[in-house]
């Protein structure tokens, strides 16, 4: 098929290398919790102080690692930031303080927050705008599958009782990094147009007086709060709640068949999605992040999970291939890397979600799920005005003539 013929080879590394990558980092990160408080006698809140360390640092930094990309290059950002990862793995591998496990997790998201703008923006640098979408996407299966086969291989290896697992990411982003290396040399990445005159806070200004991009971005984060609430308040819900018997294992079946769902509807989802604007999709990948958990208050039987699963997957889909395809169509070429490093402060959903749905079981108890859930459906649902009043701005092909923007849409 021709439009895979067409994928750039740094493209294929990037997508392969992204299994590799999220499978060494889903099975050493999600232990690393309970390693801190059954192994090193943690309390609860200080191993989530350090996990929370990663999004809060990237949160901060993604911004600044997409401007960078577009003044000095994806390729150099990209093998920093790679190299240090594996930096990164090694020091949680030879960690024994608790302090030294903070300052490494932190260190972790500055990588992150560096490498994801740079290799976006590259993937897009070096696509056909007929291709992208697929790109993008075939991108997002890579990150599902690696997640689906890391956390088996995390149990195999005992990560969660030793930190010597952590080696393995280690040598696998050393030789990712290796691999990219070589690929630069061979299929050297084309100068990119942009103006390297441009400071940060000019870059941050072109960004913030964007407004279909700042309110899609509201939009977004909202919906992410909510997308948030899967991998926090679900788990606690389910191992609490009285009325739920055998919680934690049913908590597992919903990991599962996430992860199958994922691979199941990616393509066929995009495939209808790509005769609709970005935002459609968006909004309704909102529209069903929110319902699932409106069904949850309503009814907590196996039948009633499977459809909520099925229900958030979906949405999940639809939120997180589209967002990339939004970000490119937007984005000036010569600042693709500052806006994908932009959308990076939607990732303030996923700090405040899941704080905000411990609070809510905290207030409401674990045995008042249409309390829970009916409160965090509605904050989720908050961010479709947002987005659809993008979505009306886009289709008006309205946009702030001001450099650093796309071509009217």
């Amino acid at each position: 098929m021709k439009t895979w013929k067409d994928i750039h080879p740094i493209s294929w590394t990037i997508i392969i290398g992204t299994i590799f990558g999220r499978m060494a980092t889903s099975m050493s990160i999600p232990f690393l919790a309970i390693y801190l408080t059954a192994v090193q006698g943690a309390s609860a809140s200080y191993a989530g102080l350090v996990i929370a360390a990663s999004s809060s640092v990237g949160i901060i930094a993604s911004f600044y690692g997409g401007f960078i990309s577009d003044k000095f290059g994806r390729k150099n950002m990209m093998l920093v930031s790679i190299f240090g990862w594996m930096l990164v793995f090694a020091g949680f591998a030879a960690a024994s303080h608790l302090w030294v496990f903070f300052v490494v997790n932190a260190l972790n998201g500055l990588c992150k927050s560096l490498f994801e703008p740079a290799s976006k923006a590259l993937l897009s640098d070096m696509t056909e705008e007929k291709t992208r979408l697929l790109v993008f996407n075939l991108r997002y299966a890579a990150i599902n599958i690696g997640v689906v086969f890391g956390p088996v291989l995390g149990l195999y290896f005992g990560s969660s009782q030793s930190t010597t697992p952590f080696l393995v990411p280690a040598v696998i982003y050393g030789m990712y990094g290796v691999i990219l290396a070589i690929q630069f040399k061979k299929h050297p990445p084309a100068t990119l147009k942009q103006s390297r005159n441009m400071n940060v806070r000019e870059a941050f200004m072109v960004t913030q007086k964007d407004r279909l991009f700042t309110v899609a971005l509201i939009g977004i984060t909202l919906s992410i709060f909510g997308y948030s609430q899967f991998s926090s308040t679900f788990p606690q819900y389910m191992a609490q709640d009285p009325f739920i018997e055998d919680g934690t294992k049913l908590y597992g079946f919903m990991l599962t068949l996430n992860a199958i769902v994922v691979l199941a509807t990616q393509f066929p989802i995009v495939y209808l999605g790509k005769r609709f604007s970005p935002l459609c999709s968006l909004m309704l990948g909102n529209i069903m992040i929110s319902a699932s958990m409106m069904i949850l208050t309503m009814s907590h039987g196996v039948s009633s999970l499977v459809i909520i699963v099925v229900a958030f997957t979906v949405g999940e889909v639809l939120l997180f291939c589209m967002m990339d395809l939004f970000v490119d169509q937007i984005a000036k070429p010569g600042l693709k890397g500052t806006y994908f490093g932009a959308i990076g402060f939607s990732q303030f959903g996923n700090v405040i979600g899941p704080w905000a749905g411990g609070l809510c079981i905290d207030i409401f108890g674990a045995g008042h799920p249409s309390s829970i859930f009916s409160v965090l459906s509605g904050i989720t649902l908050l961010g479709l005005p947002f987005l659809a009043f993008a979505y009306r701005r886009m289709k008006a092909g309205i946009t702030e003539q001001q450099p650093g923007l796309g071509k009217p849409l």
